[in-house]
């Protein structure tokens, strides 16, 4: 679908249509989430209650998502906006800052306590947004959305306490997955090589040392020197395998591999990983934990650890 930057907008145009206040009810309430993350996490908090609109599908990187003017209509009718913060959905930041001054918006991450985030190396007092490679840190995110939901149809409130808390077991089991699985990869093979700077949570998590030919966001450029670097690296460290993202161009992986193979070390892809958006819509990787599963199994099996191969669920749609 091609895009309308709604940026480009006049400001009176624009803020017309985000004029109208949020809409509060005892019946089922609208809701648009940007990333697939907080859309999966918002309907299972609220369950039959909500409609939930995500506007970052499979693929999607939202570092460089602009607002269409179809996204703008959907929020102008939505009961509740719930986005990332963190400088994640940095070209539509603007925007909602605005619009949270004018109706029901939420951003879900902002309120994570400081001492748990990493510090952003390209930007003055702003974070690393990828908090949901680490599932305890997720869990955090829970209660904000199960509060927006319940502010805005506290009738239910009850209802959404109680599935926030189901959600929230199942979320930190999963990462007792992450933890037990990833222990199994031998400490020599604990490098984890990808496309741009998304996993550093997971890294400090489960003790790996990350290395993104991008930055934290894919709209920094990865020069000729970073991959000539990393080049040297694989080889010296005989590093066997790199990994691409589903939302990021895997051209400059590529790069590494054949500046690799030029120097006689041969570095395998251990498979695509799920970095800034789920898999598709209706199947497990199109969950949030499925998308957990499946990068937990992925690395830990890419890298000579132990994980079954369909996951710990049973529910990967293919084996790995």
């Amino acid at each position: 679908m091609q895009r309308r930057d709604f940026m480009a907008m006049s400001g009176a145009a624009a803020m017309a249509l985000v004029a109208m206040p949020a809409r509060a009810s005892t019946g089922q309430i609208s809701v648009v989430a940007t990333t697939g993350m907080i859309a999966d996490t918002a309907a299972r908090i609220g369950g039959d209650l909500v409609k939930i609109r995500g506007l970052m599908g499979p693929g999607v990187d939202p570092h460089g998502y602009r607002q269409t003017r179809t996204d703008i209509v959907a929020i102008t009718k939505a009961d509740l906006v719930l986005w990332h913060g963190l400088y994640l959905e940095a070209q539509m930041e603007d925007f909602f800052h605005k619009l949270g001054k004018r109706g029901n918006v939420v951003a879900v991450a902002e309120g994570l306590p400081r001492d748990k985030l990493l510090s952003h190396p390209d930007y003055d007092d702003k974070f690393d947004p990828h908090v949901w490679m680490v599932p305890t840190l997720w869990a955090d995110v829970i209660p904000v959305i199960r509060d927006a939901l319940s502010a805005t149809l506290p009738d239910h409130a009850e209802t959404f306490a109680a599935n926030a808390e189901s959600f929230r077991t199942e979320v930190l089991a999963m990462g007792d997955y992450a933890a037990a699985a990833t222990a199994t990869i031998p400490t020599e093979s604990r490098v984890l090589v990808t496309a741009h700077d998304a996993f550093s949570y997971f890294g400090a998590a489960y003790g790996f040392e990350v290395m993104g030919i991008q930055g934290i966001s894919t709209e920094s450029e990865a020069g000729l020197n970073r991959i000539g670097t990393l080049v040297n690296t694989l080889v010296e460290r005989r590093i066997g395998a790199v990994f691409v993202e589903s939302s990021v161009s895997d051209r400059n992986i590529r790069a590494l591999i054949e500046g690799a193979a030029a120097q006689g070390h041969t570095v395998s892809i251990g498979g695509e990983l799920f970095s800034d958006a789920m898999g598709t819509p209706g199947t497990y990787e199109g969950s949030y934990l499925g998308m957990i599963d499946h990068n937990v199994t992925t690395i830990t099996r890419a890298l000579g650890g132990e994980a079954p191969a369909q996951g710990v669920s049973g529910k990967l749609s293919a084996g790995l």
